[in-house]
């Protein structure tokens, strides 16, 4: 992991997390980059190998669940990772300045936002607050995943990592363009929160 994103294909990163992923789940994880070297050979720069876009739930530690340490992912958390201006900001930094090569997002079973988007689109009322916003914002994935005949929380879960992986690429001229120019791609993961398994279930670009 010593290499820069520059000199890894997106490829090459997915397999090296996936390995990550099998060493956490099997309890044989490295901790690797997380000593006092790595810190200090960080000081001027970064060379994150992914950009994690994922919830914000505690369970949910991307450093941990991957085995990987400092300087290796650039991590972007929102409750139900939900996408607004300051998420597609920090992705277009980390693909255009930081030139990562693969973008993750990455949900996980028993969701707690997609469970309250899920239950305001049964009782027909909304959450108060700010969480209002984040509830509106799955709906989409919500009203995709009912009209496949899908209602579970852990199956609209699916369903709203796919739906995000596709509105990032929609919705930013930037990852627009670095996916069709293949200098990035983006995948969408969800977790098992008892298996500590990370799972492919979609992709955007060429991996």
């Amino acid at each position: 992991m010593s290499e820069t994103s520059t000199q890894l294909t997106p490829a090459e990163v997915w397999q090296t997390l996936q390995e990550g992923n099998a060493r956490f789940v099997s309890g044989e994880v490295n901790h690797p980059n997380q000593n006092a070297a790595r810190r200090s050979s960080l000081t001027e720069a970064q060379h994150p190998m992914a950009v994690i876009f994922g919830c914000s739930d505690s369970r949910l530690a991307a450093e941990i669940i991957f085995d990987v340490g400092l300087g290796d992912v650039f991590v972007v958390r929102t409750a139900g990772q939900v996408i607004d201006d300051a998420v597609l900001g920090s992705l277009e930094f980390s693909v255009d300045e930081l030139g990562v090569p693969l973008i993750i997002v990455l949900g996980h079973d028993s969701c707690g936002a997609v469970s309250a988007a899920l239950s305001s689109s049964e009782s027909g009322t909304m959450p108060s607050g700010h969480v209002r916003g984040l509830v509106e914002r799955i709906f989409p994935s919500v009203l995709a995943a009912q009209q496949q005949g899908l209602s579970s929380v852990n199956d609209t879960v699916e369903e709203h990592v796919k739906q995000t992986a596709d509105r990032l690429v929609d919705h930013s001229r930037a990852l627009h363009a670095a996916v069709e120019e293949g200098r990035t791609a983006v995948v969408g993961v969800t977790y098992r929160l008892a298996e500590g398994r990370a799972d492919l279930v979609t992709t955007v670009g060429n991996l």
